[in-house]
């Protein structure tokens, strides 16, 4: 015979559900609205960055302008301030996903492309490519590519030692990123006007962007993006013991080896395009695990569109400042992200439990 649950059965059974709903719940409202102001900031930097400027325009003029294109004034901003601002937001979402990448395989949130010599390894093989071959200008994020996967590779090989220690990881990554730095510093003495006409890889000015540098890091950056949305679920399983993701069936070695490629292409392409800009890789990940979580199905668009944020209005902010001089996002970059890279130095014991 079955009997009907008792009425004090059935109410400790519905307090129980919804005691341990709203958990769940506020993550995800906490989430979604985290991407809707994120992405709503994003729109109002933009509006303001195309009409701010040397050459003022209004939102409807911008508007009424792009879509009809019979506005002088608009046409100047389309042909040279459009270019630079999804420039700018490719370049930030992409050195954003490859630190969120970096610290999912080296298991370090201090890791960033900019830090650990990537970013200036991909800048030096890049400027000797395209001064040897200049005609080959499309084909530079290819070269930066290399350059960063040297560094990367130059990290690994000098870190290991029974494994990989998060503090001997960065410093080693410190030194690679001076020398790959001091070699590029030393093509600006050289005189030669191929390489000072291509020293914006050095230099990180956003400006004089032109639409093949948009297409460049749209068909580049675009491809790395997709590709990091891709393996997520590894960056997930990476966050476990290694035996333990290997007895869930991921082959850890070569995870590890793939995630750091897609790292190395979306970290090379935007410093081929934007130039060498540190820290942006090492703010973004940390705030939005803040945000949104360690889910990396979640961190990692947020991620994109925050490092996107993030890059834009340090260009915007450089060259309205002090206009109609500009100060070079890569600098803007570095006074904020030098006080966080020590806090989080500081607290890296705790972060490891030590």
């Amino acid at each position: 015979m079955i009997t009907k649950p008792s009425t004090e059965y059935v109410q400790q059974e519905t307090e129980y559900n919804v005691s341990h709903q709203p958990v769940y719940s506020r993550q995800n409202r906490k989430r979604l609205w985290s991407f809707i102001v994120v992405c709503l900031l994003l729109i109002g930097v933009v509006l303001f960055s195309a009409m701010t400027g040397s050459l003022k325009v209004g939102a409807w003029q911008l508007v009424h302008g792009l879509w009809t294109g019979t506005d002088n004034q608009v046409n100047v901003v389309r042909d040279l301030r459009l270019p630079r601002i999804i420039v700018a937001m490719m370049a930030g979402a992409a050195l954003a996903v490859a630190g969120v990448l970096l610290q999912a395989v080296m298991k370090n949130p201090l890791a960033d492309s900019g830090v650990i010599g990537i970013s200036s390894g991909a800048a030096l093989v890049s400027l000797i490519a395209v001064t040897v071959f200049p005609t080959l200008y499309f084909w530079m994020p290819l070269f930066s590519f290399f350059g960063g996967a040297l560094a990367c590779l130059m990290v690994y090989g000098f870190s290991w030692k029974s494994g990989l220690h998060p503090i001997r990881l960065i410093l080693i990554g410190v030194a690679v990123n001076a020398i790959f730095s001091g070699l590029g510093q030393s093509f600006n003495y050289r005189g030669s006007y191929a390489v000072t006409s291509i020293n914006q890889v050095t230099t990180s000015t956003l400006a004089m962007k032109k639409w093949v540098d948009v297409e460049i890091i749209l068909m580049y950056g675009g491809l790395g993006l997709i590709l990091a949305m891709l393996v997520y679920s590894w960056c997930n399983f990476l966050a476990l013991q290694e035996k333990t993701a290997k007895n869930l069936g991921l082959h850890v070695t070569r995870a590890r080896l793939i995630i750091s490629v897609i790292a190395v292409i979306l970290a090379a392409t935007a410093t081929a395009i934007a130039g060498v800009i540190v820290f942006i890789g090492l703010l973004i990940p940390h705030i939005a695990r803040q945000l949104v979580g360690s889910d990396h199905k979640w961190l990692i668009p947020f991620s994109a569109v925050a490092g996107a944020l993030l890059l834009l209005l340090a260009d915007t902010l450089g060259r309205t400042v002090l206009a109609p001089n500009e100060i070079p996002a890569s600098i803007i970059m570095a006074v904020i992200g030098g006080p966080f890279l020590i806090f989080l130095i500081t607290r890296s014991d705790r972060i490891y439990g030590r």
